[in-house]
């Protein structure tokens, strides 16, 4: 379905999956022995809102680093890019897609992909306003399936290059990593190339804190998800008998989960969902790589790295890869 929006240069297709469709993974999930959810479903249009406060909080240390290192090496990526077709997954607040577009004044199209409908939708339209020679496209579709995507004429042909900024590659197993990698291989050819955040392994007193910060709003964030899951799906989660939690595995990941403080039901539907006092609910796991581990992770998916870029800290990094 293509639905034209307020700016004529500016078109939406939807792709969001169906709602029967999202039942059924969160039922899935709940029945794992590791009861799990997929970050996708944190990004309703609230949870798109907190995350955008999370970016600003003095802990989170990644937005600002990985904002410093795209001023720095703007002029250097813009060259790589072209002028072909820019597509970002995962619209976000456009902050960091900005800085792109502002040092290639004569890019062709611009593809906002995202699942959250809304947030896409308002995202992509600012950017069609201010960017007013720029031909605009929202896609909201869940980025990390395959992407079935009807012809669309403006990106066909082109060189097309990835933008995957922020670190959520990390929400990936590695396994998944590659494959997801691999879809987009199929999405970017002939010989498109992708350019990635990936947050670098460091110690835990840096990271536990932008995972779980003073002021509450990771908290507030996965808690947001059991309320989507209520108001969606009909489910009856108590949000006050749950408490969020972040720690660091030495195997190089964040766990994020809601810990279930009482012994507890849960109903969605016709389905009861038991949990233990203290069980666990995963809604993320955020995997820190070295430079190495990451290009490793990218050659098996038929990416070679052109270049990397990271800040003086050594707390960030840039990749972009080209389709070997």
């Amino acid at each position: 379905m293509t639905t034209s929006l307020h700016q004529p240069r500016l078109k939406l297709y939807d792709l969001h999956p169906p709602l029967h469709d999202i039942r059924a993974e969160v039922i899935h999930g709940l029945s794992q022995p590791q009861k799990v959810m997929s970050p996708k479903l944190l990004y309703d249009k609230r949870g798109a809102e907190l995350f955008d406060e999370i970016c600003e909080l003095d802990e989170y240390y990644l937005t600002r680093t990985e904002i410093a290192i795209l001023q720095t090496y703007a002029s250097e990526i813009a060259a790589l890019i072209g002028n072909g077709a820019l597509i970002e997954f995962g619209s976000g607040s456009s902050q960091k897609i900005r800085i792109l577009l502002d040092a290639m004044p004569n890019l062709a199209t611009y593809v906002g992909l995202d699942i959250s409908k809304q947030h896409l939708q308002e995202s992509c339209s600012r950017l069609a306003a201010d960017y007013p020679d720029l031909q605009a496209i929202a896609i909201c579709a869940d980025y990390t399936q395959p992407l079935n995507l009807p012809y669309i004429a403006a990106i066909h042909q082109k060189h097309k290059v990835g933008f995957f900024p922020g670190s959520s590659i990390g929400n990936l197993e590695p396994d998944d990593v590659v494959q997801f990698l691999k879809n987009a291989a199929i999405f970017l050819n002939p010989n498109g190339d992708f350019l990635i955040g990936v947050d670098l392994k460091k110690d835990k007193a840096i990271l536990e804190p932008a995972y779980d910060d003073a002021k509450g709003v990771s908290a507030a964030f996965a808690l947001n998800l059991l309320e989507r899951i209520n108001r969606e799906l009909g489910a009856d989660f108590d949000l006050n008998q749950f408490e969020y939690q972040a720690t660091y595995n030495s195997i190089g990941r964040i766990e994020m989960n809601l810990v279930s403080c009482i012994d507890q039901v849960i109903h969605l539907g016709d389905t009861a969902i038991s949990f233990r006092a203290g069980e666990t609910l995963r809604t993320e796991n955020s995997y820190k790589y070295t430079i190495h581990e990451f290009q490793e992770l990218a050659a098996l998916a038929g990416f070679r790295t052109r270049a990397v870029w990271t800040d003086d800290q050594q707390l960030f990094s840039l990749h972009y890869l080209h389709l070997a």
